[in-house]
Parts: C-alpha cells; structure tokens; sequence
C-alpha cells in the first residue's frame, strides 16, 4: 500500500478498498474484511462484490449467503456485471435458502455430478432478470447461464430458439459453459447425422477447455458413436479425466471401463476402487454395482457382508435394483439372518420406487404370508392396475388376490373373470382357469372345457397341468379315457422329478388300463415314487418284493418298504408286515389304483 493510500485511506473508498485487498493477500483476513466492508457501506460496487465474495468463501466472516445476496444485489444495482452474474446463480442454484454455494443442479457451472446434487428449489425468475442484464452487458458466463435457464428452466420461460442464440454468443466468446450448453441443446433437437455432429464438436471445444461435464458428456458419445466415431479406448480416456476431476457419473463409467476392459486393459480391482470412490460420494449407481460385483463372485471371491453393506448404502440413495436385491438376500440368508419382514421392507422400498419385478416379489411373499397388513391393499392396487394395461401375469396375481381376499374381499368370479384374461397367454393361468372350471369355482363346473384349458397348460409345460390332464384322461372326465396320452403325459412329468406322477406311471404299468401291463416297470416307476418318499409307493414296492411280482423275491427289502410306509401312517402297511412275520402269502387283489396324489 502507498503511502499516498495510508494517508487518505481513512477518507477514500477506493483506497479502502485496495488496503483491504492488500490486507487479505497477506493473510490478515478479519482486517482486510472491515476494510472491504467500509468502502462498501461507502456505495463502491467493487468493494461491495468483493464483500459478498468474503460471505460466500468465508473469508475474514462467517459464511453468510443471505449478507452476500444483500450486498450481490447492492452491487448488481449499480450495473456491477459480476455481481449481476453471480446473483443470478445463486438464484439459479436455490442457494439463497442455503447456508452452502456448493453442488448447483446446472450441468454447466458445477464440477459435479448434476444427477447427485442435493434437492433445492431454484428462483429462476430472478435468476432471470440479473443473468439476462450480465449477458447483455457482455459476460459471456451470464450468457451461458441465461441459455441455460431459457432451455431448461421451467416450462413458462422456456425458449430454445433465444436459448441457443445465448449459447452461440457465449460459445463465439470462447465460454467453455456456452460451448457445453450448445452443444447439450443441439442433441435435443437433433435429427440427423450433421446436426449430431455440430452437437458433439460443441461439446468436445468444451471438453478441450478441460470442462469436467463436458469431458463425461463427450465420453458417453464417443463411447456409442454419436456425433463422432465410435472410439472405446478414447471414451475410456475422457472418463479417466472427468473421473479423476471428481465427477461422480465419471468415475462409475470409468471404474465400469476397466471392470470390462472396454478401451482400456482389464483391471477388476482398480475397477472395483473406482466404483467404491463413486459410491462413497454419493453414486447410487456406483455402490449398487460394488454391492452386485461382491454377490455375484467371479474375478473376486462371493462377499456377502460387504454386498449388503454396499446395497444398503445404494438403497438408501434411492437405488431401486439394490433394494431389491437387498430383498432377495434376506429371503435366502446371504450375508444376513433369513428375515422375510426385513425381505418384506426393502421390496416395498423398491416397489415404491417404481421397480415393476419388486412389486411382483414383494405380492409373491404378501400371498405367502409375509409382509405388513397395509401392503396387502398397495399389491391389489399394483397388481389390478397392471392387469388393466394388459400385463397377464398382473391379471393372473389379481386373480390370486382376489380367491384369497388379499387386500380387499374375497370374489372367485371376479377371481375367475382375471383368470380367463391372463390364461390368453401364461400356462400357469391356464392350469388354474382349468382346475377352477373342473372344480365350479367362481364359474359353473365344466370339465370338458377345463380339460382343455389344462390340455394349452400341458402344452406349455406346466407340470401340474400334465399330470391333472392324465388323471382326467385315466378316467374320462371331461372327455373320452386315452390312457396312452395319459401315459405320455405321466412320463413328461415324472422325466420333472413329479413323485405323484412316477407313482401313476407305476400304477399304469401294474395292469387293468389300455396300457400293457409290465411288472418290472411299474416295480422300477414305484421305487422311484417310494425312495421320493411317496407313502403308498412305498406299500406297494414291498409288496412286488414281498410277493415276487416282477420275478425277484426278498422279503428282507420289502420289510424295510413296508415300515417306511407304516412310519407314514399307511394302515395297510401294518398287515403286510404281519404276514411277513408269519410267512402268509395271501391271495387277495393289491391295493393299486392311478391316482397321482
């Protein structure tokens, strides 16, 4: 400071001001504060910027955004462009409510993740006014911004065409936020290849002026080829800069690259570290994939513990997929205690966030049991709503809801009604259209049209379907008898580890169908029923052993059979085995009937 400055400081704003400066520069920052704060009660516009600056960067006072808003507009009112421009972001930002400045929602003057930014609530009509007399002026910064509130703000002050017009004067001034804006607008509105290309180049002048955004903005297009040739090494490369610029988006796209070894060389922890960097800030994208990559295993070793931690940390941020996920670990106790509630609560979670298979998942454990009482109400809604946009396995969870009075009344036709809708097209729904139509639940009984319904199922491959089918075809309900259908279908099921159907398949083979009778078959089809532990498979292998009626004898065996099926509460079993011990061999017919139950 001159001497001329000490002498009149004491009188002269300006020299106040330069004495404040001073004082700053050289770390005296509360001195150089009340200097500042003097030639701006004095009306100086500069020293009255430079105040504000203090509240908001907290230097020599408090930070105090509401005093640098006073003292902004104070500035801005006496034609200050840099007060003018930066009262319009704050109130572009929603910061004038805030006690911070930092993570503005504008992709343009933020260096983070706009997607990640904490809620606020801009005045972009203010924002308006002070932005628009900067541009004006020729602050090619306000410019950016005016261009981005005309094309982003909301929809009543909306005009693309002056929109651009703003970008274009900030971008011709060599702006990296007008250049970025630019080119953001002409990938809207782009409708063909030239245009995409005007849109990138845009971008990527922002991006050279080393622009975060604008680096993780022209890495997305270089990685899928718009507006510039598709180039994975170099999207890999623009990632690697933002990520490394603290751009969150950024760093879960570069972690992903080395994670896949898309443009650059393999490298599943770096990957991982990355991820977890994204996530620690905040990505919810980012943490859901490091909780993913330690469920699932592979190139590191299944870590449960650590997946939920990361999952957890992923729903909280508002991640649908990793409440689910979430969910389903404590369905099946990984990493965590078997808890269908807390199960119960991380689905809900999700389907709350819209996520379609959670509301599915959660209706599922809410018709096992499980679940709160009020989420019986919001899965009749999910489900009823689907099912009316035509979604057939909503239509058929409906019809479930409503047989069971989950969420509302119980009401078999209403029930019956989804049912037939979603049999268009689920074999499942087919096979319980068809029972309830042989059974006259909800619909008047009609096995000749239920057999048909149960036949599409069969079709489908819906084992339940197969075997109800065979036993009507046994029998003849619905229809004629077709025992040798009814032989095929058995087999189908069984071939599926259906123990009721290799028990009917025995009983087939035993003798008195349309099916030649074969001992040792329906011995073998037995076995397979009675060591699935099926009770009267079980009497009736001891009883082929016990009597020799596939050709071999041994008493020994069938005594083991006929006490694993008396064990079970077969009574016949118990009059078996006392002829065994007496050596009775009697003559009387066996107790065999086709009957898959």
């Amino acid at each position: 400071m001159s001497f001329v400055d000490r002498l009149i400081a004491p009188l002269s704003s300006a020299a106040r001001l330069r004495n404040g400066v001073n004082l700053l520069e050289r770390g005296r920052a509360k001195e150089g504060v009340a200097e500042i704060a003097h030639a701006a009660r004095s009306g100086s516009s500069e020293a009255q910027y430079r105040l504000a600056q203090c509240y908001l960067d907290e230097i020599g006072v408090p930070q105090n955004v509401i005093e640098a808003v006073r003292w902004l507009t104070a500035a801005a009112g006496q034609g200050h462009v840099d007060a003018q421009f930066r009262l319009a972001l704050i109130y572009a930002r929603g910061d004038i409510s805030e006690s911070s400045v930092a993570n503005t929602p504008s992709t343009l003057f933020s260096h983070e993740d706009p997607s990640q930014a904490a809620a606020k609530e801009p005045d972009f009509c203010t924002a308006m006014i002070w932005g628009r007399r900067a541009a004006e002026s020729g602050s090619s910064e306000a410019q950016a911004l005016l261009g981005y509130i005309l094309a982003s703000g909301p929809l009543a002050l909306r005009d693309l065409a002056e929109a651009e017009t703003w970008y274009q004067r900030s971008a011709d001034a060599d702006c990296p936020q007008g250049s970025l804006g630019l080119g953001m607008l002409r990938l809207q509105t782009a409708t063909d290849d030239d245009s995409q290309t005007k849109a990138a180049s845009a971008v990527a002048k922002a991006a050279a002026a080393g622009l975060p955004n604008a680096l993780t903005l022209l890495g997305a297009l270089t990685q899928v080829g718009i507006g510039v040739a598709r180039d994975l090494p170099a999207a890999a490369q623009l990632y690697r800069e933002a990520a490394e610029k603290g751009i969150r988006s950024a760093q879960t796209c570069w972690g992903l690259a080395l994670l896949n070894g898309e443009g650059v060389e393999r490298n599943v922890i770096l990957g991982e570290t990355w991820l977890r960097r994204a996530g620690l800030g905040g990505d919810a994208h980012a943490a859901a994939l490091v909780g993913f990559l330690h469920a699932k295993g592979g190139d590191l070793a299944p870590n449960y513990v650590e997946a939920v931690t990361w999952l957890e940390r992923a729903a909280e941020l508002g991640h649908a997929g990793a409440a689910r996920a979430l969910g389903q670990l404590h369905l099946v106790g990984a990493g965590v205690d078997i808890d269908p509630n807390v199960a119960a609560h991380w689905l809900r979670r999700a389907a709350e966030m819209g996520n379609e298979a959670s509301q599915v998942d959660l209706a599922n454990l809410i018709l096992s049991g499980q679940g709160e009482p009020e989420d019986h109400a919001k899965t009749r809604h999910w489900f009823e709503r689907a099912a009316e946009q035509g979604d057939l396995t909503a239509a058929f969870n409906l019809s479930v809801c409503l047989a069971q009075g989950v969420g509302g009344a119980r009401n078999e036709r209403e029930a019956a009604t989804w049912l037939r809708r979603a049999a268009e097209g689920l074999p499942t729904a087919q096979f319980w259209y068809g029972r309830m139509l042989v059974e006259g639940r909800g619909v008047p009984s009609d096995e000749a049209e239920g057999r048909i319904w149960l036949s599409r199922a069969a079709e489908g491959g819906l084992v339940d379907a197969q075997v109800m089918l065979a036993e009507m075809l046994v029998n003849g309900r619905g229809g004629e008898k077709d025992h040798q259908r009814a032989l095929d279908l058995f087999r189908k099921a069984a071939q599926q580890e259906h123990v009721g159907a290799m028990f009917a398949l025995g009983a087939l083979y035993d003798g008195g169908h349309d099916i030649p009778a074969n001992p040792w078959l329906a011995q073998q089809c037995f076995r397979e029923a009675a060591e699935r532990g099926h009770a009267r498979a079980q009497l009736l292998v001891g009883q082929y052993l016990a009597r020799g009626l596939a050709g071999l004898r041994d008493e020994s065996e069938a005594r083991r059979w006929f006490e694993a099926a008396r064990d079970q509460g077969v009574d016949q079993a118990s009059l078996e085995l006392e002829r065994l011990v007496t050596r009775a061999k009697p003559d009387g017919d066996d107790e065999r009937a086709v009957s898959a139950a």
